[in-house]
C-alpha cells in the first residue's frame, strides 16, 4: 500500500468519526419518542459501516468550493435514508437477512414491527435534518427534493421493486426448456441491460445523489452540478459491481453479513453475467471514467478521485 493511499486512508477515518459523532448527536433521547423506537433507530444507524454515502456529500462540498461543517447536517440526512433502507432489506419479506454489519439485524432483535417503524422514522428524520440545519432556505428544499426523488419511488424503490420482479422474471426463464443458443444470448443481453437499469436506479442513484448534494450545498453551478451527477452515476455503478464481486469472494467476518445470498436467492448479478475477471475490468472501467470526468476541478478533486478508486479496492 503506497503513503499516499495509507494517508487517504487516515482521513478516511477522521471524517468518518466526525460523521458518527454528529448522527449520534441527532439522535439524543427526546421525551416524545418512545425508548424503544430510538433504540432500534440507534442500533442500526450507530452501528458503523463506510459511510461511502455522506463522506461523498462532504467531499463533493470541498471539491466546490464549499464547507464541511455547512453540508454536514446533509450528510448526515443520507445517512439515515441508506440505513432505513437496510432495515427494510434485511425482512423476511425482502432479502430475509439475519447479519448486518456483524450484528444480528435490526428485526432480529427488536421485532418486525418495530424494525419497519425504525426504518420509517429514519426516512422522516431525514429530511428533518436538512430542513431544520441548512441555512440556506432555497438550498434546502433543493437538497430535499434531490434526495426525495433518488430515494424513492423512481430512484432506490423503485429500483428494489425492480430487482424484485427480476427475480421471479430469472425464475421463469431458468424453470421454461430451450435449447435455442440464440435465445438464450439474446435474454442474457436483455438480461444484462435490466441488472445495469436495477443497480443504477437501487444503489446508483443514492450514491449520485450524495456529490450533487455536495454540490447544492456549496452552491455550485449548473454545470459542475452535472459533472459531478455523471461522475456520481459512474461511481455507483462501479460501487455495486464490486457489491455483487463481494457476494461471491468476499470474506463474511470482513463485510459484517452473509455471503452469498445472491446466488441463493436467485439475483441476477454481474459475475453471474460476465464472471469475476470481466466484472472487475468493467467496475474498473467505470471509475477510470469518473475520475477523468473531474479533471477540469484539478487538485480540488483528489479526495474524490481517491474515494473512487476506494469503491473497487474495498474489502468491506
Amino acid at each position: 500500500m503506497s503513503v499516499a493511499v495509507q494517508q487517504f486512508e487516515v482521513e478516511l477515518v477522521a471524517i468518518r468519526d466526525r460523521v458518527n459523532v454528529r448522527l449520534a448527536e441527532s439522535l439524543a433521547p427526546l421525551d416524545d419518542c418512545p425508548a424503544a423506537l430510538r433504540e432500534s433507530m440507534a442500533y442500526s444507524l450507530l452501528a458503523g459501516g463506510k459511510r461511502l454515502r455522506p463522506i461523498l456529500v462532504l467531499f463533493a462540498c470541498e471539491a466546490c468550493g464549499g464547507l464541511i461543517d455547512d453540508a454536514m447536517p446533509v450528510a448526515c440526512a443520507i445517512e439515515m435514508i441508506h440505513t432505513y433502507s437496510l432495515i427494510h432489506d434485511d425482512l423476511p419479506a425482502m432479502d430475509d437477512d439475519d447479519v448486518r454489519r456483524g450484528r444480528p439485524t435490526n428485526h432480529k432483535v427488536y421485532g418486525e414491527a418495530v424494525a419497519i417503524l425504525a426504518g420509517d422514522a429514519l426516512l422522516t428524520l431525514a429530511f428533518e435534518v436538512i430542513a431544520r440545519n441548512t441555512r440556506n432556505g432555497s438550498v434546502a428544499a433543493a437538497c430535499c427534493a434531490d434526495l426525495a426523488s433518488a430515494a424513492g419511488w423512481c430512484g432506490m424503490v423503485g429500483g428494489q421493486v425492480a430487482d424484485l420482479e427480476a427475480e421471479k422474471q430469472l425464475e421463469h426463464r431458468y424453470s421454461s426448456q430451450t435449447t435455442s443458443c440464440d435465445v438464450a444470448r439474446t435474454g442474457a443481453e436483455q438480461s444484462l441491460i435490466q441488472l445495469e437499469a436495477i443497480h443504477r436506479r437501487k444503489t446508483g442513484r443514492l450514491l449520485c445523489s450524495a456529490v450533487t448534494l455536495g454540490a447544492r450545498v456549496a452552491q455550485a453551478d449548473t454545470n459542475l452540478v452535472d459533472r459531478l451527477q455523471e461522475f456520481g452515476k459512474h461511481v455507483g455503478l462501479a460501487f455495486q459491481i464490486a457489491d455483487d464481486l463481494l457476494d461471491v469472494t468476499g470474506d463474511a467476518a470482513k463485510l459484517g453479513k452473509n455471503v452469498g445470498k445472491d446466488a441463493t436467492l436467485g439475483k441476477m448479478t454481474y459475475p453471474g453475467f460476465l464472471g469475476i475477471e470481466a466484472s472487475r475490468r468493467k467496475a474498473d472501467d467505470l471509475i477510470q471514467e469518473a475520475c477523468r470526468l473531474l479533471e477540469p476541478l484539478g487538485s480540488r478533486a483528489d479526495k474524490l478521485v481517491s474515494l473512487a478508486h476506494f469503491v473497487t479496492r474495498r474489502d468491506h
